[in-house]
């Protein structure tokens, strides 16, 4: 019996990953949260087989909460589900010691298969990620810009594409508006543009953003 933990802030989401769990005979949602703050702790006081994580929640940055699991309990296989297109974070994710990254529109008919193969020490992306990664080794593709952004620079970016405030990015992410300010500011130069709207056009162009 595979025993899940799912934190979502949205009761109804959790609700629904619930109802497709309970339909297969070796799988039980055992554990419950919603939010970020409470995970770590539930994790190092009870077992389980597979932790599903919404992206977005109130708590630490999703980034950081994986590497702080990934300390914590290096086994544990951690399932991201997110709103976010795949370009979007996938590849951070799975970076940050993530097993799978699956978007909550393909929820429904995916979830199942991708607790179990994450469960059993596999990996999880859609076949287009999968495709679209191993293309990438495959060739000398030169990196993106925006790939040479940190995890925090990153996300800057693509909150800001989204037309979120400093503030409320700072208020987001438990970070101060000057520390966000700063980030800003990072992007901007390595990114060799001058505005907000360079950072939301190239965003848009390259499918960072929906």
């Amino acid at each position: 019996m595979f025993r899940i933990f799912i934190a979502d802030d949205h009761a109804v989401v959790r609700e629904g990953l619930k109802q497709i769990i309970s339909e297969v005979s070796d799988m039980r949602v055992v554990e419950e949260s919603d939010n970020g703050f409470d995970v770590v702790s539930y994790v190092e006081m009870n077992p389980y087989d597979v932790i599903v994580l919404d992206i977005t929640m109130p708590g630490p940055n999703i980034l950081d909460l994986i590497k702080e699991l990934r300390q914590k309990k290096p086994r544990l296989p951690i399932l991201v589900l997110s709103i976010h297109p795949e370009e979007q974070y996938a590849v951070r994710v799975l970076r940050a010691g993530a097993s799978g990254y699956l978007t909550k529109e393909s929820a429904p008919d995916e979830l199942v298969s991708a607790i179990r193969k994450v469960a059993n020490g596999g990996k999880y992306v859609s076949a287009a990620l999968a495709e679209k990664i191993l293309f990438t080794l495959g060739t000398n593709e030169e990196q993106m810009p925006h790939d040479n952004l940190s995890d925090r620079e990153y996300q800057a970016l693509c909150m800001i594409a989204s037309g979120k405030t400093v503030k409320s990015i700072a208020e987001e992410l438990n970070l101060s508006e000057k520390t966000v300010s700063t980030y800003r500011t990072r992007v901007l130069q390595k990114m060799g543009m001058k505005s907000n709207a360079e950072i939301t056009h190239y965003a848009f162009k390259y499918g960072l953003v929906n």
